[in-house]
């Protein structure tokens, strides 16, 4: 109870500071650091960062994933390039996981600021209301799972906006962290790719295909695990209409 009383008696503004404080940094952030998280600023220092690399690994890596949790937990410009120079830096497979990893811990981190300044009081709302409101709460809770990797493998569904929804949601932490780490894997998987073969795209003085994630070979399978995603949920709705015709 005194946790309680003690949480309820905090200013407003300290519940709302860490989102606030993420969207300043994201709106400062989209002005300032665009020329710096570029491809081009990629490959106008492609050559300083491989000898880095080489003379300091571990360096390296720790320091990579610290940006990309930077850019990932403030919504920073520069994702898509961050994630190319892990595969450029690391190779695809090594890039994969390090950039998962990073992506991952920057999501736990504008999740947990979502959740603490809006997520909470929203939860309690949904929780208290009934009718229509009570019945979409309940489904979302019945089919959490799927409807996490289902947010994460659409490619169409912003990283920033997938972080949100499960804070808004009230979905708990863990099955956040899973369903993060497992379900950006084929997404930073292609264009980790993309990254470990930047060497011969410089060499020919062209820029990577950002798009290859919406080619066919790519994208049908993608969307394959999304409907498996939402499959149980599709399977409990029909066997639920088959129970009540008996």
């Amino acid at each position: 109870m005194s946790d309680m009383s003690q949480t309820d008696n905090k200013p407003h503004w300290m519940r709302y500071a860490p989102i606030l404080a993420i969207l300043l940094v994201a709106a400062v952030g989209a002005f300032t650091l665009r020329d710096y998280l570029s491809f081009d600023a990629l490959r106008e220092n492609r050559e300083a960062l491989l000898a880095f690399r080489d003379s300091k690994l571990v360096l390296t890596v720790l320091l990579f994933v610290t940006t990309y949790v930077l850019i990932v937990g403030f919504s920073l410009p520069g994702a898509a390039i961050a994630t190319l120079t892990g595969g450029f830096l690391f190779g695809t497979w090594a890039g994969t996981v390090i950039n998962i990893t990073g992506a991952t811990i920057g999501a736990v981190l504008i999740f947990s600021a979502a959740r603490m300044g809006l997520g909470e009081k929203l939860k309690e709302r949904m929780d208290a209301s009934e009718g229509m409101v009570a019945k979409i709460k309940k489904g979302i809770d019945e089919n959490q799972w799927s409807m996490l990797f289902f947010i994460r493998l659409v490619p169409a569904v912003p990283f920033f906006v997938a972080n949100l929804i499960p804070a808004f949601l009230g979905v708990p932490l863990y099955r956040f962290v899973i369903s993060t780490f497992i379900g950006i894997i084929p997404g930073s998987l292609v264009f980790t790719s993309v990254g470990a073969g930047l060497g011969e795209v410089f060499a020919r003085g062209e820029s990577p295909n950002l798009g290859i994630i919406f080619e066919p070979h790519i994208l049908f399978p993608i969307l394959g695990l999304c409907a498996l995603s939402v499959l149980p949920v599709i399977v409990k709705a029909v066997t639920g209409k088959k129970d009540l015709t008996k």
